[in-house]
């Protein structure tokens, strides 16, 4: 039978999360060098979960040495390789490869730096609360779903926990710290799942600034006054 949840978080959990950091990539890591995906990984881990790294590795190295035997197959019970080009010795040899960067890493406390996503996996792992309220309020039905990007902005607003509007504010103001130029926030948003050209007259960088400033003001509350009157 297929794995459970908690099995397969057990057995390839940060596996798993590796892999996905190779979405749109090429699996080009040598033995000398770490690729974009890989580095892109290292980068968002170690600032968010170093802890996971070691798992990562112990993970990565496991799958290498003892791939899924026949049984396992007509069973179920095995995380499937996705495809990244390579034939099945190869991949694990890769694996071994990308295990061997990780725990280099480690040992030598190789941190990469902070630096702006080069992976679309890095952008969605380092704004996701941004890839939830762009990818799902400014896809392409956007136009067919609100009359404006107002509409979705405030949509967004009342049906999204105060916590998490919060979260999307902070992510902002930190893509706002990259200090990329127009076409760098256009190719931000459209990584992180936007659909939809932003408002006239407004650039991409204008229109995210309007919206950080829009949700990070707390929305009017009406109510007595303190002499019983409205208060707005």
């Amino acid at each position: 039978m297929p794995l459970s949840p908690i099995d397969h978080d057990r057995r390839y959990g940060e596996l798993e999360q590796v892999l996905r950091a190779y979405t749109g990539h090429p699996a080009d890591d040598t033995t000398a060098l770490a690729g974009p995906a890989l580095t892109a990984y290292l980068r968002q881990t170690w600032h968010t979960r170093p802890w996971a790294l070691a798992i990562a590795e112990q993970q990565l190295r496991e799958y290498a040495e003892h791939p899924p035997g026949r049984l396992r197959l007509r069973l179920g019970e095995f995380y499937a390789i996705p495809d990244v080009g390579l034939p099945g010795g190869g991949i694990q040899q890769w694996l071994r490869c990308i295990a061997d960067h990780i725990r280099r890493s480690i040992e030598e406390g190789d941190v990469p730096p902070p630096s702006v996503p080069t992976t679309h996996w890095e952008w969605h792992a380092r704004f996701p609360e941004t890839g939830q309220f762009l990818g799902g309020w400014f896809s392409q039905d956007m136009p067919d779903e609100f009359t404006n990007h107002d509409d979705a902005v405030e949509d967004y607003r009342s049906s999204t926990d105060p916590q998490l509007v919060a979260r999307l504010v902070g992510e902002l103001h930190e893509l706002f710290a990259m200090g990329l130029d127009e076409p760098g926030y256009a190719v931000a948003a459209a990584e992180l799942g936007m659909e939809v050209d932003p408002p006239a007259p407004y650039g991409t960088d204008g229109w995210l600034t309007m919206v950080a400033e829009r949700l990070g003001t707390p929305p009017a509350e009406y109510g007595p006054g303190p002499q019983g009157g409205t208060a707005s």
